[in-house]
């Protein structure tokens, strides 16, 4: 499985009726992150009205690592819509909080959910992404005269190469991208006539 992640911090800052928006997205791994994400940017901005945060803590998809928080703000009008604006992105690994300073308007429902969401969106835009490949670990058996044409393969493949240990055999710890899995070991077995074969950690 693959998915894109935050390459680096982003943070987006404008006024609406006096009132100061403050929008940061950070690469995040795992709610524990997220969460000291957030108390980071309370101790930053100690005097803010509000630090509202939304995450997307692990892979895209898995729910279980969403979250959001309105802080304070009438419920549903900050973190449910950062967090919609998070997961349209489609990226994983990713939090976001956005520190208000009240500016003694008040913006009503509508306009909350859309200065929120409008700060997510405008740092989604400048976010750069880098891809996240959950491999799998598998091990490979070969001996001294098949070393070189194996290496030239796998560096022909999207393969992370973890470990080589050289003894009788040399045996090498394998990354794989699962849904590479059967064309890489079909291109194996016909180089080496199903003399070798990937075993799965």
């Amino acid at each position: 499985m693959e998915y894109y992640v935050p390459k680096s911090e982003v943070i987006f800052e404008e006024e609406i009726k006096k009132s100061r928006f403050i929008t940061y997205i950070r690469h995040t791994n795992g709610i524990e992150e997220a969460k000291a994400f957030l108390a980071e940017m309370r101790a930053t901005y100690p005097d803010a009205r509000h630090h509202c945060w939304a995450t997307v803590a692990g892979t895209p998809n898995d729910s279980q690592q969403y979250g959001f928080t309105d802080d304070g703000e009438p419920q549903g009008t900050a973190g449910k819509p950062m967090l919609n604006h998070l997961l349209g992105s489609g990226l994983g690994e990713i939090s976001v909080v956005v520190v208000r300073y009240f500016g003694g308007i008040k913006l009503g429902p509508g306009g909350l959910v859309r200065a929120y969401g409008n700060g997510v969106q405008q740092a989604l835009l400048q976010v750069e992404k880098r891809r996240k490949v959950i491999r799998k670990s598998y091990r490979l058996q070969c001996e001294y005269d098949q070393f070189n044409s194996l290496q030239n393969l796998l560096e022909s493949m999207d393969i992370e190469i973890y470990d080589q240990q050289f003894s009788d055999k040399i045996v090498i710890e394998l990354g794989i991208n699962p849904n590479e899995l059967e064309a890489i070991q079909q291109a194996i077995t016909e180089r080496f006539s199903g003399q070798l074969a990937l075993i799965e950690i």
